[in-house]
């Protein structure tokens, strides 16, 4: 049975350390405070979470399992690697913990209507399956470019009834989906929830969505007492804005003897944006724009600096003047250039240490986990994977790592298979 994970605290902070809070046209501050005002009221509501745990476990198919990936810990010739299969959850990812959550407060609330972002489709395909089954309209916004590397998701979205609404401005990735989603949610709030699918943007959001994928962590915790009868030496889990990491590190921030590690999309290095090249152009007086240089990479944590995008105060892939760069990765749910303000407290804290993967080392852990255990993993998840078995030969055969492999494969195959070839 899936456990009342809520917590139960009355008040909700606005900021983790200085980052977060509600940097937000003042239109927006009423939804929000409505927002706030009634999670707080519903997370401590007996049958809300009755119904919440019914269709965690009876839907979604919590609890997921814990794996011992055999093969590849004998292949590796290090520690011990399990895996939490949130793989295995309704529709392939994590996703479905936070849409069916947030869908719940949307009935609560007597909203009609849904609207969400997403970037590999995965929060998309999940919205739109709990819009379906809880009678809700929905819209999807979606970059163009994701859209068309994302086909399958897309599809299916539309099968369930969901409006794909493809965004061509800016990068035509998850940040101007997110862009394109806010706006609309500003001129439609009286009727409309914002399903976000991470833990970015306004306050409350990310403490909503860590609250509704904690569960994740809690799960593993038993799991890995139960077989070890010890905790793991460390958790590692992908970041692009940080939902399934925060839902697997958070009961564990606690402990002194696991070590958290988030990896990030390194894309095809860790290059920025050519601030010599920048400030010739400004001498040139050529337009602003052209001082943007794409970022071969999505590693907001390791090359970013603080600034407020989307909503609160983060770590952000931006040039001299706080304009956003285009960041990059082959996984389209890492394709992000900010990160949740809770993970970037972390970073700063030095609770979580957070590392930079490349494409090609994601590809080669896609295709060995495969090849080794049958499971195909999410681009994104591959990241994490890549970093484990790196960080698994240098170990003792006793130790062990806990991986959280966020989501499945499938949507991703055709990709792994192109790459390399233009």
């Amino acid at each position: 049975m899936a456990q009342n994970f809520l917590s139960k605290k009355k008040l909700l902070k606005k900021y983790f350390g200085q980052f977060g809070g509600q940097f937000v046209p003042e239109l927006l501050i009423k939804p929000l405070r409505e927002l706030e005002e009634n999670y707080i009221r519903l997370k401590l509501d007996k049958t809300f979470n009755n119904t919440l745990n019914y269709y965690l476990e009876k839907y979604a198919g919590r609890p997921t399992p814990l794996y011992f990936a055999r093969r590849l810990s004998l292949y590796l010739g290090g520690a011990k690697i399990y895996l939490k299969r949130e793989d295995l959850c309704h529709l392939g990812a994590h996703k479905i913990n936070n849409s069916i959550g947030q869908a719940l407060l949307a009935k609560y609330m007597g909203k009609k209507n849904i609207i969400a972002e997403t970037g590999a489709g995965q929060h998309g395909v999940s919205v739109a399956a709990v819009s379906a089954l809880f009678g809700l309209s929905c819209k999807i916004f979606m970059g163009e470019i994701d859209a068309k590397r994302q086909k399958s998701n897309v599809a299916r979205m539309e099968l369930m009834g969901a409006e794909v609404i493809k965004v061509k401005s800016g990068s035509k990735t998850l940040k101007d989906a997110c862009n394109e989603a806010l706006r609309y949610w500003a001129a439609n709030f009286d009727d409309t929830y914002y399903l976000l699918g991470s833990v970015v943007g306004p306050h409350p959001y990310p403490t909503i969505v860590r609250d509704f994928q904690t569960i994740i962590g809690k799960e593993a915790k038993r799991q890995i007492l139960k077989a070890e009868e010890r905790l793991p030496d460390y958790i590692i889990a992908c970041v692009g804005g940080g939902s399934n990491s925060i839902g697997i590190f958070y009961p564990f921030l606690k402990s002194e003897v696991v070590n958290l590690i988030g990896v990030e999309a390194g894309g095809e290095g860790l290059e920025n944006f050519d601030e010599k090249v920048c400030q010739e152009n400004i001498k040139e007086n050529k337009m602003r724009k052209n001082c943007l240089k794409k970022a071969k990479h999505g590693a907001t944590l390791n090359k970013g600096t603080k600034g407020v995008f989307q909503g609160s105060l983060s770590y952000v892939l931006q040039d001299n003047f706080g304009q956003i760069c285009q960041a990059h990765s082959i996984s389209a749910g890492l394709d992000y250039p900010g990160v949740g303000p809770e993970h970037s407290y972390l970073k700063d804290k030095g609770l979580v240490k957070y590392f930079p993967v490349k494409d090609s080392q994601a590809v080669d852990a896609f295709k060995l986990l495969t090849k080794l255990e049958g499971i195909i993993p999410a681009l994104e998840s591959s990241h994490a994977i890549a970093y484990a078995m790196v960080l698994a030969q240098k170990l003792k055969k006793e130790e062990i790592i806990l991986v959280n492999l966020s989501g499945r494969g499938d949507k991703d195959i055709d990709i792994v298979n192109n790459y390399g070839k233009n």
